[in-house]
C-alpha cells in the first residue's frame, strides 16, 4: 500500500538554525532515506509558505492568492512516500523520519479502488 507522510513543522525554527545546524538535519533526512530499507517511493522537502500559490475556483471563476491556504501554527515542510504492507508499518517507518521529533508527520493513505 502507498501511504503519504506529510512532515509538518514550525518553519520559523527553520529560519533560526545555523547553516551548521540545517547541515546536520539534512544529513538525518539522507540517513533515514538511505535506512528505509526500500520502502520509499518518492520524497521532497518544499519550498517555503511564502512561495505557496494557492488555487480556488468558486461560481466558476479560477481564484489564485499568494500563500498557504491558512495559517497554523505547523507549517507543510516536506513528504514522503512510503510503500509498506500495512498502515501499523508506515507507522514504525514515520517514528523514525527526523520530521517527528520537532514536529510532526501525518499519515494519508491512498484511496484503494473498490473492485465492481
Amino acid at each position: 500500500m502507498k501511504v503519504l507522510a506529510l512532515i509538518w513543522s514550525d518553519e520559523s525554527n527553520w529560519d533560526r538554525l545555523s547553516e551548521d545546524e540545517r547541515k546536520e538535519w539534512y544529513g538525518k533526512y539522507r540517513s533515514f532515506s538511505q535506512a528505509a530499507d526500500g520502502k520509499l517511493a518518492g520524497g521532497d522537502e518544499l519550498a517555503p509558505t511564502q512561495a505557496a500559490t494557492t488555487v480556488r475556483v468558486r461560481d466558476g471563476e479560477t481564484v489564485v492568492t499568494d500563500g498557504p491556504f491558512a495559517e497554523t501554527r505547523e507549517q507543510l515542510g516536506g513528504y514522503f512516500v512510503l510503500d509498506v504492507e500495512s498502515l501499523d508499518e508506515a507507522t514504525e517507518l514515520a517514528a523514525k523520519i527526523p520530521g517527528a521529533w520537532h514536529g510532526s508527520v501525518e499519515l494519508r493513505a491512498a484511496a484503494e479502488e473498490e473492485a465492481s
